[in-house]
């Protein structure tokens, strides 16, 4: 081999391995970039997919009305806002109630669960329910005597009004910075949202800005198809979900199953996510017919493999 072709084979394989590093290296740092601020990305994806939604239903009502974008915009928000307050205000006490109720079949469920397959020699160390309350119990018996209650009649001491009043206001602490947390996320998202869908002009040319000058054409033509098929795709989501849901609660129902309501709307929530939502929803309302019965849980269990069928055929 001459010398001039050897020097470029060593050259061709030392860029070759100089970009593969740092392709590695981007990759690597990507990910932990991408699992430090998980919630951060997850927060803006969200964002997004309801700023998608909202533009695909503005330029929906487009297609009938030729109204200006944010007249059609807002007629959707408003639309979107009273049938969220009217689904809370018919049906809120009703999800309240049989959330609480469902929760509480779920975790005597899995207790009945572990105690049988314990019973037949299985190991149920991957179960969380159980280390809980044992650790709780080893906690509260290595933990000092609380003082005795003040007699009748006498004010208690100060260290347990202390204490008393330390833990109210811990706790108390703790449910404001929740309850903050989550309506901050929320407003999060709807201004994300309302932000992508009221000039989605904007976000479509800085998009292009960014492509070579030779290249804008054919990206924007691919750009445009995927905001389309995003759109669409988007769309029968969002139908699906309310399918398996109104058909899972109907079933349900039929079936006897107490709490077929709010396991209708977590069956319609989970069915956007692929394949593992299907999942978590079939364990859940197995777990949840049990409590009727082995028949009816039976039922639920075919009535959901029909659903999911269904699903996937769609």
């Amino acid at each position: 081999m001459p010398a001039d072709e050897r020097s470029r084979t060593r050259s061709d394989l030392a860029w070759a391995i100089t970009v593969g590093g740092i392709g590695v290296v981007l990759f690597t740092a990507s990910l932990i970039f991408t699992w430090y601020f998980a919630a951060t990305l997850l927060l803006i994806f969200t964002g997004m997919l309801l700023g998608v939604g909202l533009n695909a239903l503005t330029n929906a009502l487009g297609r009938r009305v030729h109204w200006p974008h944010p007249v059609r915009l807002a007629i959707v928000c408003v639309a979107l806002a009273v049938m969220l307050a009217g689904v809370a205000y018919l049906g809120g006490a009703t999800i309240a109630e049989q959330a609480s109720a469902l929760s509480n079949t779920i975790k005597s469920q899995i207790t009945h669960v572990r105690s049988f397959l314990e019973n037949h020699g299985i190991d149920t160390s991957f179960f969380d329910i159980g280390n809980a309350t044992s650790t709780a119990a080893n906690a509260a018996s290595d933990a000092p005597p609380a003082p005795s209650a003040a007699p009748h009649g006498q004010l208690p001491g100060a260290g347990a009004l202390a204490s008393s009043g330390g833990a109210i206001v811990s706790q108390t602490f703790k449910l404001l910075l929740g309850t903050i947390s989550a309506v901050g996320n929320i407003f999060i998202v709807l201004f994300l949202g309302l932000a992508f869908a009221a000039q989605p002009s904007i976000y479509h040319d800085g998009l292009l800005f960014l492509a070579p000058a030779r290249q804008r054409t054919r990206a924007a033509l691919i750009i445009d198809r995927i905001s389309e098929t995003l759109e669409r795709w988007l769309i029968a989501q969002i139908i699906v979900m309310i399918a398996v849901g109104v058909v899972t609660w109907i079933g349900l129902a039929v079936i006897g199953i107490p709490g077929s309501f709010i396991l209708g709307i977590q069956a319609g929530l989970l069915a956007f996510i692929p394949t593992v939502g299907a999942i978590i929803a079939g364990v859940v309302v197995v777990l949840a017919s049990l409590a009727s019965g082995w028949i009816p849980a039976l039922s639920a269990l075919l009535l959901f493999l029909g659903v999911t069928r269904w699903r996937a055929m769609c």
